[in-house]
C-alpha cells in the first residue's frame, strides 16, 4: 500500500504539516517541528513561511 502525505487531524498544532509530515516519515511529529522550528531560527524566518504556506494549500486533510 502505498503511502500519501496529509495534514495531520490527530496531530496538529496550527495546521497539522508538520503533524502529517512526521506521520509519513515515521517521526516523533515533535521532533519534525523541533527541526522545523530550528531551520526556521538559522535562515530567518521568510523562506521557510512561504514553504509553509504552500503547503498548507498544497497537502490536502486527512480524512476521517
Amino acid at each position: 500500500m502505498m503511502k500519501k502525505l496529509y495534514r495531520s487531524k490527530k496531530n496538529r498544532i496550527l495546521t497539522g504539516i508538520l503533524g502529517g509530515v512526521g506521520e509519513y516519515l515515521n517521526l516523533d511529529p515533535t521532533l519534525v517541528r523541533l527541526i522545523f522550528l530550528v531551520l526556521v531560527a538559522l535562515t530567518g524566518f521568510f523562506p521557510f513561511a512561504i514553504i509553509y504556506l504552500a503547503a498548507y494549500f498544497i497537502i490536502p486533510q486527512e480524512e476521517a
